[in-house]
């Protein structure tokens, strides 16, 4: 969607009407929109991505328009073509499991921790940034799009190797957020309560 909106030409009218409806569309959603171009923070060192495989629970996030349950969580396993297989899952207000599979690659071989992740077949891959990790108890990982080159919407995940995070270590990761430049006024903490009810 990126790619078609910037090879389109439009007047300035047209523009600000498409703004504002692009605004007033992320409002709805509670989308954490901005004007100018994505954040760039600085990535982990070093990223082992071997590590980094298994189980991750959503701790805190930014506002995600895709997701509507609770008990998210992410597992990653690595694939024999080097890409990894993506399985997020979370239980719907009704008691249904909702899942969904996908499948991220390594944008570049000297920058691991920066990889791209699609979830439909022909669909742009969604930026997915490592930003920190211990691999055994925390990860902070960070996505923005930008649009026109007039704003973003970006997301940004606090995940767990556990249900629960010490609120010690969520502080250290909001910081690391804030020195970045990423807005974290609308982090919210995830449910990750009755979680064992459905499996």
């Amino acid at each position: 969607m990126e790619k078609f909106l910037t090879n389109i030409k439009y007047s300035t009218s047209d523009t600000k009407v498409l703004l504002v409806l692009l605004l007033t569309a992320a409002a709805a959603n509670a989308q954490s929109f901005h004007a100018g171009g994505c954040p760039k923070p600085p990535v982990q060192e070093d990223f082992n991505i071997t590590k980094y495989m298994g189980t991750w629970y959503e701790i805190e996030k930014l506002p995600a328009w895709f997701e509507r349950g609770r008990c998210n969580q992410a597992t990653y396993e690595l694939q024999e073509d080097e890409t990894v297989g993506v399985l997020n899952a979370e239980i719907l207000p009704n008691g249904n499991i909702n899942s969904i599979k996908g499948v991220a690659k390594v944008k570049n071989v000297t920058q691991p921790a920066i990889l791209g992740v699609s979830f439909f077949i022909g669909a742009a891959d969604a930026p997915y940034w490592v930003l920190a990790t211990d691999y055994q108890s925390y990860a902070l990982v960070y996505s923005c799009s930008h649009y026109l080159g007039l704003f973003h919407v970006d997301y940004a995940w606090i995940l767990a190797r556990t249900r629960a995070l010490p609120e010690a270590v969520v502080c250290q990761l909001h910081d690391k957020l804030k020195n970045a430049g990423v807005d974290i006024k609308n982090l919210t903490a995830s449910n990750q309560t009755s979680c064992d009810e459905r499996k």
